[in-house]
C-alpha cells in the first residue's frame, strides 16, 4: 500500500480514463531510462537511487558536524539561493515549530536557522547582521559551482563578520562549504583555507539535491531526524517502482498534469491548508518551473495557502480565466489540536461549532473549496499525506522529483538543465562591469549552475 494517495476524481470529468492508458508505455520507457541514467556519474539522475545508496562516510560526517554546530552555535546561517536553499528551508519550516526561531534556546534545543544569499537587498543583509552579530554563529555556504553572485556576496560579508568576531582560525572552524567534490570556486577556497566541506554528487542538480548534504546538514542542525527523512524517501522509491499507471500515484500525477495541459489547463496551483507548507511550495515551484519551462512549453507552477488566499485570489480561481487546475496537499492527521468551546453569550454565533476541533473545521473548508472550484470548472487533484513528519517530508520530496522528471519527459523537454536562468546573469554581469573573460567562464548558457 502506498504511503500517500493521489485522488484525481475531481479532475477525471475533464478527460477520458483511456487517455491515462495511452501514456502507460511512454511512462514505462521514461522510468526505465531514469533508472539507467542514474548509474551515469556524469549525468543528472543520481537522485533516483540516492536514498538507498547514500555515501555512509559522508552521512556520518553530516551528523557529527551537525552535533558540533548544535553545541557551539546559537545560529546557523545558510548561504545559498534556489536549489541550494529552498528544499532546506522547506524541511526546516515544515518539520519544526511554526515559530521555531522565536522560541528560547532552552525550548528550541537547537540553533536558530537564518538565510542569506537569497537576494541582493542591502537592507535585508544589514538587518541580519544586526540580529546575529552578538550571537555565536556558524555558516553553511551552499553552491555547487560557487559562481552564484548572491551566494558569493553573502559569503564574503559574513566570513568577514566571523573573522572579526573569532579571529582567522576559529572562523575557519565555523565555516562549512557544501559544493562540488572536485571543482568550482568553493572547492578551491576550501582546499586553500582548510574549510570543512560536504560534497554534492556530480550527477545531482540543485533542485534535485534536497536529500544530499545540501538539505540534510542544516536540517540535522535544526534538530530534524534525517534518518527518518531518508527512510521516507527510500520508501517512496520502492513504492513508486510499480509499473502500472493505475496503481502508481507518481505516474498518475505526471499523466494527469500533461493531459490537462493539452486541454488548455496551463497553470497549476499547489495549495495547502497548512501554513507550514509555504516553503515546501516554494521548492515545488522551482522544481517544476526550472524543469519544464523551456522551448515555449510547460505548465506555469504557482502556489496558494488556504484558507488565507481564498480571501485574496479566491475570486479569480472561482471565476477568472479557465486555464488553471489545483493540486492540494491534504494532511490527514493534525500535529496538534484545539477544540471550540461554548460561550454563554454567543455574540459571534459560533456555538454551533462547540465541541468541534479546528482541524475538523479546516477539513470542511478544504472540502467546500474543492466542491466550489470544481463547480467553477477548476479540476483539482488531492495528495493525501497521513501526517507531517520527517518520513513524510522525505517521501514527498522523492514523489515530486520523480513525478517531475516523468512529466518533463512526457512534455518533451530536458528536466535537468535551466539555460534560461543564465540569461539574467549574463546581462547583470555585463551591467556590473565584470571582466569579459571571467564573465564568460561563469555565465555559460550551456552550463548548469546552482
Amino acid at each position: 500500500m502506498d504511503y500517500i494517495t493521489l485522488d484525481y476524481s475531481n479532475a477525471a470529468p475533464f478527460f477520458g480514463n483511456f487517455e491515462m492508458g495511452f501514456l502507460q508505455d511512454i511512462i514505462n520507457s521514461i522510468h526505465t531510462k531514469l533508472l539507467k541514467d542514474s548509474d551515469d556519474e556524469k549525468g543528472s539522475a543520481g537522485w533516483v537511487q540516492l536514498p538507498e545508496q547514500y555515501n555512509n562516510k559522508e552521512y556520518e560526517k553530516i551528523k557529527l558536524e551537525a552535533a558540533s554546530v548544535r553545541e557551539n552555535s546559537d545560529v546557523l546561517l545558510v548561504i545559498g539561493i534556489g536549489g541550494s536553499y529552498l528544499g532546506t528551508r522547506a524541511g526546516i519550516e515544515l518539520l519544526n515549530h511554526s515559530f521555531q526561531n522565536c522560541l528560547t534556546q532552552e525550548t528550541r534545543l537547537a540553533p536558530q536557522v537564518f538565510y542569506v544569499g537569497t537576494n541582493l537587498s542591502s537592507t535585508y543583509i544589514s538587518d541580519l547582521i544586526d540580529l546575529i552579530k552578538d550571537k555565536d554563529f556558524s555558516i553553511n555556504v551552499v553552491s555547487k559551482s560557487g559562481s552564484s553572485l548572491e551566494t558569493a556576496i553573502g559569503f564574503r560579508i559574513f566570513k568577514k563578520l566571523l573573522i572579526e568576531k573569532y579571529g582567522e582560525e576559529e572562523a575557519k572552524s565555523r565555516i562549512y562549504l557544501t559544493t562540488d567534490n572536485q571543482k568550482g570556486t568553493l572547492n578551491a577556497a576550501a582546499m586553500e583555507e582548510g574549510y570543512k566541506t560536504f560534497g554534492i554528487p556530480e550527477n545531482i542538480g540543485g533542485r534535485f539535491s534536497v536529500l544530499t548534504s545540501v538539505g540534510l546538514f542544516p536540517m540535522a542542525v535544526s534538530g530534524i531526524c534525517i534518518d527518518q527523512v531518508l527512510e521516507g524517501a527510500n520508501t517512496a522509491k520502492m513504492e513508486l517502482d510499480v509499473r502500472d499507471i493505475y496503481r502508481n500515484p507518481a505516474y498518475q500525477y505526471a499523466a494527469v498534469r500533461n493531459i490537462l495541459y493539452n486541454k488548455g489547463k496551463t497553470i497549476e496551483i499547489l495549495a495547502s491548508f497548512e501554513p507550514k507548507f509555504h516553503y515546501f511550495s516554494e521548492w515545488w515551484k522551482q522544481l517544476f518551473a526550472e524543469s519544464e519551462g523551456k522551448d515555449g512549453l510547460g505548465i506555469f507552477p504557482t502556489a496558494a495557502m488556504y484558507s488565507t488566499d481564498l480571501h485574496s485570489i479566491g475570486q479569480y480561481i472561482q471565476e477568472g480565466r479557465r486555464d488553471l487546475f489545483e493540486t492540494i496537499i491534504q494532511i490527514e492527521k493534525s500535529e496538534k489540536e484545539l477544540a471550540m468551546e461554548t460561550e454563554v453569550k454567543n455574540h459571534d454565533g459560533l456555538n454551533y461549532l462547540s465541541g468541534k476541533t479546528i482541524s475538523f473545521i479546516n477539513e470542511k473548508a478544504l472540502q467546500g473549496t474543492m466542491e466550489a472550484h470544481m463547480k467553477g470548472d477548476v479540476p483539482n487533484l488531492v495528495i493525501k499525506v497521513p501526517e507531517i513528519c520527517p518520513f513524510s517530508f522525505g517521501y514527498l520530496v522523492y514523489f515530486f522529483q520523480f513525478s517531475c522528471a516523468i512529466s518533463s519527459h512526457i512534455l518533451g523537454v530536458n528536466p535537468f538543465n535551466q539555460p534560461g536562468v543564465e540569461a539574467y546573469k549574463k546581462s547583470m554581469y555585463s551591467l556590473l562591469g565584470q571582466p569579459q573573460k571571467l564573465s564568460e567562464s561563469i555565465v555559460n548558457p550551456k552550463a548548469i549552475t546552482y
